[in-house]
């Protein structure tokens, strides 16, 4: 079994910061792409910003220029620095991660955080 625990979230006003963190932890032979995903109330979800093993980045241009994705191989986790909030940023930000274990290759998902961007 594989989880992806993810935290950081919550209320904060436009023009603000918010970083949010995902852990996964259980039966993991390597770790391929990891990214964060989000959706809002009434939209399908969407995709945040991914990185490679090899730390190459790719982000939705909706948010280039204000959000950093990073990762720590050693401790199998994922970080987003979220600058420069707006209202449109409000979602739910779903951890995804492509990993290998004893039954194959898969992708997990965590349970989701909600980040609000409101004054």
């Amino acid at each position: 079994q594989v989880q992806l625990v993810e935290s950081g979230g919550g209320l904060v006003q436009p023009g603000g910061s918010l970083r949010l963190s995902c852990a996964a932890s259980g039966s993991i032979f390597r770790i391929y792409a990891m990214g964060w995903y989000r959706q809002a109330p009434g939209k399908q979800r969407e995709l945040v910003a991914v990185i490679t093993s090899g730390g190459s980045t790719n982000y939705a241009d909706s948010v280039k220029g204000r959000f950093t994705i990073s990762r720590d191989n050693a401790k199998n986790t994922v970080s987003l620095q979220m600058n420069s909030l707006k209202p449109e940023d409000t979602a739910v930000y779903y951890c995804n991660a492509d990993i290998r274990n004893d039954y194959g290759e898969y992708d997990y998902w965590g349970q989701g955080t909600q980040v609000t961007v409101s004054s």
